[in-house]
């Protein structure tokens, strides 16, 4: 019978009282009914945990079940867990599941218990204090726009997966001033759900020794606390956890260093500091990015509440500003909307407590030995203390003041209460703004958040796509958002005025198309050919090495099963080879074929986008998907099309092979802004939001330019050059503009010379020029010459930048000089290549 279980049900029936009457004392919990021989009740809270759980109130405050051969106590009244944590804190230390982790990673403070805690804590307690929170707000927002930057229009979001991913980054950054690497950070979330089972699986074992055994749960475990050691490790040993003060932030881990053991009056062993270092990567990762997962849904759900959090953003916290705990204090309705987030999903499915001692609880006698369970998700969804248990309600928070209830314990309560509730609470606002403020999700149909029921409550499923949010300064000034760049540029950067660009939102072609313009400009004659001069001197030992690889290129498609032989005429009349080779003019052997078949692959798939799956957006997932899954590290799902599935495979291997943990990043973000515009823009035809009819000129802009592999390209411009571009001139804001013009300025010519090709397809084409006539009911002459003028003006803008940064960057030079050349390869491949012939021979000139 499988844990896994999903449901979204009222999982408390209703009752008119808050549990038995008081006056019935030192009586022993009620036996819950339907236990089965053998079993107990243990196939119920398996197959449905919350259900299970949430049943139990209707028979008393605190109920019996029967879990193989041991019996558990399950309180149901929150005013009993309330006494649980607090007044019996000290005799009922924590329970079975705790100490699975206990014997994984050490005794610290989600795991310690009596004075042992209360040191640790006191230890622990000034990396929390509210002198250190301002520091912390900076990072928060920083590390959220950094992220939401790396997005791109049109790109559908695993919404759980990337808040794991931010969650994790804000705790490396704040509290441990380190960076992971990208394995790193994928090691981390493909461990915690091996961890998570092991947990609970262990916990139930009747006896310990069962744990040591060689079973298959077992060893996904403990393999699981060897990854989550090593990442561990890599932050707890960098220069910057180290540094002590005077040598920059003073983090946890060199708190930890510098503090005493009060029992033993000596340093904290690394064992402890590792220690305390798991227990914040476990406590602070995943509860808050599985909140943040059901805070979009909601809002998803009730657009209303989030236009309110908007507004209050915009006067309370305006763009631009970094947060502080004096402006957090005043977005009273986004604080209200976070509460019911956290009450209406709340993490903890359950939790275990051990009775050391006999105890009472209310009316009830717990013997000594006794295992006392309770689900903070059943008790938020108590229908007496919460009507409408099941309904999103912010306002139910706005009169009664929230966290004062003793009935919602979302971080516990008493000594053991989190020590981190003030950081999660201002994580939970700060990353909503950021992304809010950046983004417009919508959902993307069959998609939405599920409940997946662990030790905690998981939110699996949410999917979104993203779309640009307009500028929301009440000041009249722009969006935080980074208007055009590949990421999102450092707080206060800003581009030098001559190389600013279009402003976000901002049709970039109105100067050349308002009315006196065109009223002014005469009729154009036919686009000539276009025929610039080779980068380099012809050389005929260079053709051969074309020739010779376009042949390598064709074997290997066929080979893939890519093409059959018959298909192979008409595609080698692209002449693919001869863009590689005037974009990368200097590339040789492996690397030349590496660039051939990953521009053929390419093209392969953009072609199969004239079909079907062009228009139908469940076939152009199925074909996508597993493609953006490889980046991700998994297998893919059920492809459409194993062939270039496997071949994207292999592709991406030989792309990555040998280059740095930061370039993998990048090339993956940028494949997948890439891959996914090819499902949006089957979306836009099946909603009829083709552009000019629902999808304005700018957002078609912002589509196309991911649609080619332009970014991918200036990537692999590195891989070729076999290093990295220098680290300080990626992080210009200067080159993120850079890069954005050289693939506009790529698309917008290839858009000139497929024109006559899309003119006659049957399908909505997304054609800059077939758009600006649509936009502006010019004339087909008007809007080519407005794109060509557009196409000279990006060029112009782009050497002024490259001259700026060349300026502060000289090795990076041939970086700057190779953006160049592609969009030169560009224009001299599209003037020149069969892809773009018309059915009956012509060609668009």
């Amino acid at each position: 019978m499988s844990l896994l279980t999903e449901t979204r049900k009222l999982i408390v029936p209703p009752r008119t009282a808050p549990g038995p009457s008081p006056l019935a004392r030192a009586a022993v919990p009620p036996l819950a009914p339907g236990a089965l021989p053998g079993l107990g009740h243990a196939a119920a809270l398996l197959r449905d945990p919350l259900g299970f759980l949430g049943s139990l109130a209707r028979y008393g405050g605190v109920v019996r079940v029967r879990l193989g051969p041991r019996t558990v106590c399950v309180v149901t009244d929150a005013r009993l867990v309330h006494t649980l944590l607090v007044a019996l804190a000290h005799d009922c230390p924590r329970g079975a599941v705790q100490d699975t982790l206990k014997t994984a990673f050490g005794d610290g403070l989600l795991m310690s218990e009596g004075q042992a805690h209360r040191d640790r804590r006191r230890i622990v307690q000034p990396a929390f204090g509210q002198d250190r929170m301002g520091e912390y707000l900076a990072v928060m927002q920083q590390v959220t726009e950094e992220r939401a930057g790396r997005w791109r229009p049109g790109q559908v979001l695993d919404v759980a997966k990337e808040m794991n991913h931010l969650a994790l980054e804000i705790v490396t950054r704040s509290l441990f001033d380190a960076r992971l690497s990208e394995d790193a950070t994928v090691a981390f979330h493909r461990a915690l759900p091996d961890l998570v089972k092991g947990q609970i699986v262990q916990s139930l074992y009747p006896t310990p020794g069962l744990a040591r055994l060689p079973l298959p749960v077992n060893r996904r475990f403990e393999a699981a606390v060897r990854a989550l050691n090593r990442v561990v490790d890599q932050a707890v040993s960098g220069r910057a956890a180290t540094a002590g003060a005077g040598q920059g932030r003073r983090t946890l881990p060199a708190l930890l260093r510098a503090a005493t053991d009060p029992a033993t009056g000596c340093p904290l062993t690394e064992a402890d500091v590792r220690a305390e270092a798991i227990t914040m990567f476990g406590a602070g990762t995943e509860t808050v990015s599985t909140t943040l997962t059901w805070l979009l849904d909601e809002l998803l759900r009730h657009p209303e509440a989030e236009a309110r959090i908007l507004a209050e953003l915009d006067e309370h916290l305006p763009a631009g500003t970094v947060p502080t705990p004096e402006a957090l204090a005043r977005l009273t309705y986004t604080r209200s909307v976070t509460q019911e987030v956290v009450r209406l999903h709340a993490p903890n499915a359950f939790l275990m407590r051990t009775a050391q001692v006999p105890v009472e609880l209310g009316p009830y006698r717990v013997p000594a030995g006794t295992e006392l369970l309770y689900s903070l998700t059943a008790l938020h969804r108590d229908p007496v203390r919460y009507p409408e248990p099941m309904r999103f309600r912010p306002e139910r928070w706005q009169d009664a003041g929230g966290t004062g209830r003793p009935s919602f314990l979302p971080f516990g309560a008493g000594k053991h209460k989190c020590i981190g509730e003030a950081f999660a609470w201002a994580e939970l606002t700060v990353a909503a703004a950021a992304i809010l403020r950046r983004w417009r999700p919508t959902a993307v149909p069959g998609a939405r958040a599920r409940e997946v029921v662990w030790t905690t409550v998981q939110a699996h499923g949410l999917r979104v796509r993203l779309a640009p949010r307009g500028a929301r300064s009440p000041r009249g000034g722009a969006s935080a958002a980074s208007p055009e760049g590949d990421s999102a540029s450092s707080p206060g950067a800003t581009v030098p005025a001559r190389a600013a660009g279009p402003a976000p939102g901002r049709c970039p072609f109105a100067d050349l198309l308002c009315p006196a313009t065109l009223a002014a400009t005469p009729p154009l004659p036919p686009l000539p050919p276009v025929t610039p001069a080779p980068a380099v001197p012809a050389d005929p030992r260079r053709s051969r090495d074309l020739r010779l690889a376009a042949d390598r290129h064709a074997d290997w498609a066929v080979h893939r099963g890519l093409l059959t032989p018959s298909e192979l005429p008409r595609y080698r009349a692209y002449a693919l080879h001869e863009l590689i080779g005037h974009a990368f003019p200097r590339v040789r052997g492996a690397e030349l074929d590496l660039l051939v078949d990953v521009l053929g692959w390419f093209t392969i798939l953009d072609d199969r986008f004239d079909g079907s799956p062009g228009r139908h957006p469940a076939e152009a997932h199925a074909l996508v998907d597993p493609l953006i899954a490889v980046l991700e590290g998994a297998r893919g799902g059920s492809p459409s099309d194993g062939r270039l599935l496997d071949s994207w495979r292999e592709l991406w291997h030989r792309q990555t092979a040998s280059m740095s943990p930061e370039w993998r990043a990048r090339a993956a973000r940028e494949w997948r802004a890439c891959l996914a515009t090819f499902p949006a823009e089957a979306d836009h035809r099946a909603r009829g939001t083709v552009p000019a009819l629902g999808l304005d000129l700018t957002d078609t802009m912002r589509l196309r330019r991911h649609g080619s592999c332009l970014y991918p390209f200036m990537n692999i411009m590195e891989r070729v050059h076999g290093a990295d571009a220098p680290a300080a001139l990626h992080a210009e804001p200067a080159l993120h503009r850079l890069r954005a013009n050289t693939a506009d300025a790529a698309t917008l010519i290839n858009d000139l010379y497929s024109l006559e090709r899309e003119e006659r397809q049957t399908t909505a084409a997304f054609n800059t020029v077939l758009t600006l006539q649509r936009t502006h009911g010019c004339t087909r002459g008007r809007a080519v010459h407005a794109v060509r003028v557009q196409v000279a003006r990006l060029r112009q803008e782009s050497e002024e930048l490259r001259l700026e940064l060349l300026r502060r960057h000289p090795a990076g030079r041939w970086y700057l000089e190779g953006t160049r050349q592609l969009v030169a390869g560009v224009q001299a491949w599209t003037s020149t290549s069969d892809r773009y012939l018309v059915p009956d021979g012509g060609r668009h000139r």
